[in-house]
Formats: structure tokens, C-alpha cells, sequence
């Protein structure tokens, strides 16, 4: 069996082209502008490249875009009253604060102060909760990615058993609450999961987010599962250039799976087209304005 490719690059194209249309919509039928405002705190390289990509695409969607890049000593205190008037501000329907934040300053707290209205990255507790009881509310942009994939793949997900391995709050558990909601039986695995590949081969659905690269095993997978990979794993090479993998071993999963995401390429491009797929929820949700479909 040859897996079916999952091109998160191409089905990301075609969410962000139906969130400009959407977002064109908006701003003719009412006038408004979904906006997204994104804080960067430091230097670092990745977050830099991330919140430079998340800019661009946030104007080439037709909406508004805010950057706040702040000194790598910016204080908390300070990091919050930027957050709250932010809050404040009508323009901006949407926040981001890019992680990892410097060591001297606590993101819990940051991310418990933006408005849950606004949390378009859906790492609020409120967000949490909301999702946790089944209510509607912002997810998490990468889980809501691989959802999306993975009901490209697979319609009917009721009654399926998807195991995700990792438990982070940023995709782990968002990704089994969705899964969840879909009425799969879920199991979450971890580092202390006892008999790890037994378990993996158990699943119709296996999302790989540990940060582990190329830990998951051909052998690990169950004949005709879909296999997501959320894996970002930078390796070097003999030649001294460097090549990104995934949690997954992608050249022996390939030949068990029915289908699979690749690294680069697959759940990655995912992520800022859910974010500005959240901006414009929100920023109708803000003017109390139907959800135009995406």
C-alpha cells in the first residue's frame, strides 16, 4: 500500500482563499475589518519568521494587521498593559502572542489577561473549558488543522479510535477534544504510556505530537490508519545543511498508512490559515454578524 499524500500546503491555500472571501464580505456587507494583532517578544529566529509569515498573510486575506515587536527585557507589567489595550481597542478583533515568551515573564499570565472574545490562538482557560464542555467557542489553530485534514481523509469519524500521542496544551489535548466531539473513542498517550507501539497500532487515526523526531515506527502503525504528523524536529545533516522531520518515520509509514501528512508541508501551513480563519469568527462574533462559510 502506498499512503495517500495529505497536502496541508494545498487544502491551507484554499481555507485562506475562502477566509479573503469571507473577510471581503465582511468589510462590504458591514463595513468592518477583521483585524489581528500579533506580539513578538525577543529575538528569536523561528518566532520572528512566524510572526513576519502571519503578517503577510494577514493582509494578503484583505484584513488588518497589528505587530507589536517588543524588546527581549520588556517587563511583565508592561507586556500586560499592551495586552489590555489591545482588549480595548475595536480595531483589533483578534490576539496572538507569540510563544516561547522570555524567561522572566510567566504565559499563563499573559495569555489568561487577553480578552477570551479575542483569543484567536484558543489557549485561554476559557477557550480551554468551552471545548473541554463541547460549547462553541475559538480552537486552538493547529488541533483545528488536523481535524480539517483529517475529515478531508475520512467523513464518518464516528465510532473510529484515535490515539494522539503528546498531551500539551497547545495541540495534544485541544486535538483529543476534538476528536472527541467527532464521537471517536481517543486515547492519549504520553511518555509513561506503557507498550506505546501496541497501542498506536490500535488506531484508525494516530496524530503524532510529541517532539520526538521520527520516533513513531512503520511497524507502529496499524494497516490503512491516517497518520497526522505535527512534528517540526530540525536535523543535521553530514553535509552540514540541516532537513526537517517529523515525529513520524515518514518513509516507513508511508507504505502502511492510507494516508499521511508530510514534514514540511502538512499540518504546518495549517496553522495561520486557522488563525485567520479565527479572526474572522471572532470579528463577527464581535458585531453579532453571521459566520460567512469557510
Amino acid at each position: 500500500m502506498t499512503a495517500t499524500l495529505i497536502s496541508g500546503k494545498e487544502f491551507a491555500a484554499g481555507l485562506r482563499e475562502r477566509v479573503a472571501a469571507a473577510a471581503a464580505h465582511l468589510t462590504k456587507a458591514y463595513d468592518l475589518v477583521p483585524g489581528l494583532a500579533v506580539v513578538l517578544v525577543g529575538e528569536d529566529p523561528a518566532s520572528q519568521v512566524y510572526v513576519r509569515n502571519k503578517g503577510k498573510a494577514t493582509i494578503k486575506a484583505g484584513m488588518k494587521s497589528f505587530e507589536h515587536k517588543l524588546d527581549e527585557k520588556t517587563s511583565q507589567a508592561d507586556l500586560l498593559d499592551l495586552v489590555d489595550t489591545l482588549n480595548r481597542d475595536p480595531a483589533v478583533h483578534g490576539i496572538l502572542v507569540q510563544m516561547p515568551l522570555p524567561d522572566h515573564i510567566d504565559s499563563n499570565v499573559i495569555l489568561s489577561a487577553i480578552d477570551p472574545a479575542k483569543d484567536v490562538d484558543g489557549l485561554h482557560p476559557i477557550s480551554a473549558g468551552r471545548l473541554a464542555q463541547g460549547l462553541e467557542g475559538l480552537v486552538p489553530c493547529t488541533p483545528q488543522g488536523c481535524l480539517m485534514l483529517i475529515k478531508d481523509q475520512e467523513k464518518k469519524l464516528s465510532g473510529k479510535h484515535a490515539v494522539v500521542i503528546g498531551r500539551s496544551v497547545l495541540v495534544g489535548k485541544p486535538v483529543a477534544q476534538l476528536l472527541l466531539a467527532e464521537h471517536c473513542t481517543v486515547t492519549t498517550a504520553h511518555s509513561r504510556t506503557q507498550d506505546l507501539p501496541g497501542i498506536c497500532r490500535q488506531a484508525d487515526i494516530l496524530v503524532a505530537a510529541v517532539g520526538r523526531q521520527e520516533m513513531v515506527r512503520g511497524d507502529w502503525i496499524k494497516p490503512g490508519a491516517i497518520v497526522i504528523d505535527v512534528g517540526i524536529n530540525r536535523i543535521d545533516l553530514p553535509d552540514g545543511k540541516t532537513k526537517l522531520v517529523g515525529d513520524v518515520c515518514f518513509d516507513e509509514a508511508k507504505v502502511v498508512a492510507s494516508a499521511i501528512t508530510p514534514v514540511p508541508g502538512g499540518v504546518g501551513p495549517m496553522t495561520i490559515a486557522c488563525l485567520l480563519r479565527n479572526t474572522v469568527v471572532a470579528a463577527c462574533q464581535s458585531h453579532g454578524h453571521p459566520v460567512p462559510e469557510m
